[in-house]
């Protein structure tokens, strides 16, 4: 994977661009098409709405137009004139009958849905059978509907409940007849006898007044129209589709919101997904409902590839775009930073201020020259440094006063004392010899420190001899094996030098100088302690970092800045010298120096 990536951080990131940019470009597109989708969607669905409820309009205004017959047959009482007038009238009972159908045939002629009157029957025990409508009529119908399961129900509906249903066709069946029919039933209003059964009306709707209603309609639309008890009355195109599952759809949400009388639902039925409208009437109980399969709803394919692939192609190009012009913008700092590194390479650690700005980029130059000031200032330091050895080098060849012509001086006096027998003479001149002599062996030389008490222990006698006694000399070694760890040579005699002249002789007193040698944490550390005049706190600085105040009495000629420089040049900055002092009390020189043997 990583040798197919471009190897150039612009040509990556790039790359790395135009995937986020592709990325964005498809979901761009995607969101597009969901929402023309969604359009399509809701635009369909507000049609198959108005369509419902322009067929719900129509069916309502037929309905009412059988209910208002059948409640006029009920109410009017002067279609049964031998009844009420038999007595005062004189008409015989063939012309009430001939009167009363007549009037009837009048109701049915004068509404707009005649030719769906499958049958009126208006039936009164003591008198007549009087029937009207589409089909023939039959001595025995008032028999045929008395016995049929559903009379007794309806005929006790409550008056303003006109529910419709479809039942089998009661009557014998003929080249014009319906099986199945839409009854309403109602008792005779003015008939004065407490059955129900001895006088009513009845009227039978044909199924085809909802299927012609239907057919006002697209052919294409799938539509049904259903009873309270679910059963289809008429529909359209609907036969793959399960009447039983979109019916317990619908009245689930007719549950849930019993005020809504319209609403839809996206359902999965016959295994596509479609949008299920519907809408109840206001009176019969009756609902109409459309399925739209969404695969068939007019989606332009061609118009939402064309308005994809434009916004598509769109997004890549102004994200090509972008993606150069931001690579540009960053890898033009960072050639800057290569460039300069290759220029630090060659040795030049010049700052350049062009690679550095205030974002993060910037922030990497800021410290590529702050490090390329640290190395130059690390090499003049190392410079610097080595032109300080040399420099003390120098200082202790020139302080030896060529030794080995004194020590061989020393000698030939050492023996003249000795001929004439003065010991103080032959003290001090061994002493001296032996000094001379070990500076001979070297400036640098590491020795024990047993050897550099020695060498102190000399050095001593000399002064003691010299200030007749002025000072005493008390070394503590913490561990006798210390005695065997190494230290570069000529350490302690200059602090033991600027004990004695800059400390104990100007206090005019008989002094002591105590040096202690422990060692912790790998750390060895010698401490040189006077009680001499001891060191004001503004010039302990100056004695480490003056090099020009060397006393030129001084044996050594040396000097304590000079022996600080030395140990850090030779262990490292983090050794050296330390001093703490009292004025009129004390002065502790501390040389710390890491722990070998």
């Amino acid at each position: 994977m990583k040798k197919k990536l471009p190897r150039t951080f612009s040509a990556r990131m790039i790359l790395c661009n135009m995937l986020i940019i592709f990325c964005i470009a498809g979901f761009i597109s995607i969101y597009n098409y969901m929402s023309y989708k969604k359009d399509v969607i809701r635009s369909e669905t507000v049609n198959s709405d108005s369509r419902l409820e322009l067929l719900s309009s129509r069916l309502t205004v037929a309905c009412d137009e059988m209910i208002n017959i059948v409640q006029n047959c009920t109410s009017r009482q002067t279609l049964f004139l031998f009844t009420s007038y038999k007595d005062y009238l004189p008409v015989s009972k063939e012309q009430s009958a001939l009167y009363a159908a007549n009037v009837l045939r009048d109701f049915c002629a004068i509404s707009g849905y005649s030719q769906y009157l499958y049958k009126i029957t208006l039936y009164n025990q003591k008198n007549l059978l009087i029937q009207g409508g589409s089909a023939p009529g039959n001595g025995n119908d008032a028999e045929q509907i008395m016995a049929a399961p559903w009379f007794s129900e309806l005929l006790h509906q409550e008056s303003n409940q006109f529910s419709l249903s479809m039942v089998d066709n009661p009557f014998a069946l003929g080249s014009y007849s319906e099986p199945k029919l839409l009854p309403l039933l109602r008792p005779l209003s003015y008939h004065s006898s407490d059955h129900p059964e001895d006088a009513w009306v009845f009227l039978a709707i044909s199924p085809r007044l909802f299927q012609d209603t239907l057919a006002v309609v697209p052919k294409s639309s799938r539509l049904a129209v259903i009873t309270a008890e679910n059963e289809v009355i008429a529909s359209r195109n609907l036969s793959d589709y399960d009447n039983e599952a979109i019916c317990q759809i619908i009245r689930q949400n007719l549950q849930a919101d019993p005020f809504a009388q319209a609403g839809s639902s996206l359902v999965y039925l016959s295994g596509q997904d479609c949008v299920l409208t519907w809408n109840q009437m206001p009176v019969c109980d009756l609902v109409l409902y459309e399925v739209l399969p969404i695969a068939d709803m007019p989606l332009d394919f061609h118009i939402v590839q064309r308005t994809v692939g434009l916004v598509f192609v769109f997004c890549i190009g102004i994200g090509f775009f972008l993606s150069m012009l931001f690579s540009r913008y960053l890898t033009l700092p960072i050639e800057r930073l290569n460039h300069h590194l290759d220029t630090v390479a060659t040795g030049n650690f010049t700052p350049n201020p062009e690679i550095e700005s205030d974002d993060e980029i910037g922030w990497i130059g800021k410290r590529i020259n702050r490090m390329s000031s640290h190395i130059q200032e690390l090499l003049e330091n190392r410079i610097q440094a080595e032109k300080e050895k040399k420099d003390l080098e120098i200082k202790m060849l020139q302080a030896q006063i060529n030794p080995h012509f004194l020590y061989n001086t020393l000698d030939s006096i050492k023996w003249i004392a000795k001929m004439q027998h003065n010991n103080g003479i032959v003290q001090v001149v061994t002493a001296l010899s032996s000094l001379l002599k070990n500076m001979a062996k070297g400036f640098n030389e590491k020795v024990t420190i047993q050897q550099e008490l020695d060498f102190l222990h000399d050095y001593v006698i000399i002064e003691k001899i010299r200030y007749i006694e002025l000072f005493d000399l008390e070394i503590e070694l913490e561990d006798p094996s210390l005695a065997q760890a190494r230290i570069i040579k000529l350490t302690l005699q200059p602090i033991v030098e600027n004990a004695i002249f800059s400390g104990i002789e100007p206090s005019c007193n008989p002094g002591l100088i105590r040096i202690r040698i422990f060692s912790q944490d790998q750390t060895l550390y010698l401490t040189v302690t006077d009680n001499g005049v001891g060191i004001s706190e503004e010039n302990i600085q100056k004695m480490l970092t003056d090099t020009s105040r060397v006393t030129k009495s001084y044996m050594s000629g040396i000097g304590l800045p000079n022996v600080d420089r030395r140990l850090k040049l030779v262990y490292g900055e983090e050794y050296g010298l330390s001093i703490t002092s009292e004025v009129g009390a004390y002065t502790t020189v501390t040389i710390s120096l890491p722990l070998e043997y």
